[in-house]
């Protein structure tokens, strides 16, 4: 099992160089060529969606993201350190927009991601959420 690690700070910058890298990784992992633009796109949504996190509840920390190789699958882990509150109550932080409208948005991500991959995992608590995406891989074929 083979696997890459991405930090970079909460900009919106960097979520085109996590997106390349993604993209990348993934066909070399064998991911099939006709699903490396989902990739490409759920990667850059769930980055973007991570940023936002942190950007408004001020949080400093990276956004982490992992791309794992294993035998029949590749998957992209997507971390974010924003806390996640009970229902109704505002996490702690700065945020300056609208509550509502921040959740609406994180919710049309998640759509987005949920409709271009098959297989993901959402999971959020008071330390952070993980997004975990997984596609099937195809062994390289061997030439004689």
């Amino acid at each position: 099992m083979a696997t890459v690690e991405l930090r970079f700070s909460a900009l919106p910058e960097h979520v085109r160089t996590a997106r390349l890298v993604a993209a990348a990784v993934a066909r070399r992992a064998g991911v099939d060529e006709a699903v490396l633009d989902e990739v490409r796109l759920a990667v850059g949504e769930a980055c973007t969606r991570a940023v936002g996190l942190h950007q408004n509840g001020g949080i400093s920390a990276p956004v982490k993201v992992l791309l794992i190789e294993e035998e029949k699958q590749f998957s992209i882990e997507v971390g974010d350190e924003a806390p996640r509150s009970v229902p109704g109550e505002r996490a702690p932080g700065n945020g300056s927009g609208d509550p509502e409208a921040e959740a609406d948005e994180d919710e049309m991500g998640l759509a987005v991601i949920s409709g271009l991959v098959d297989d993901v995992e959402v999971s959020a608590g008071e330390h952070g959420g993980l997004i975990r995406m997984t596609w099937p891989t195809t062994p390289p074929t061997v030439l004689a």
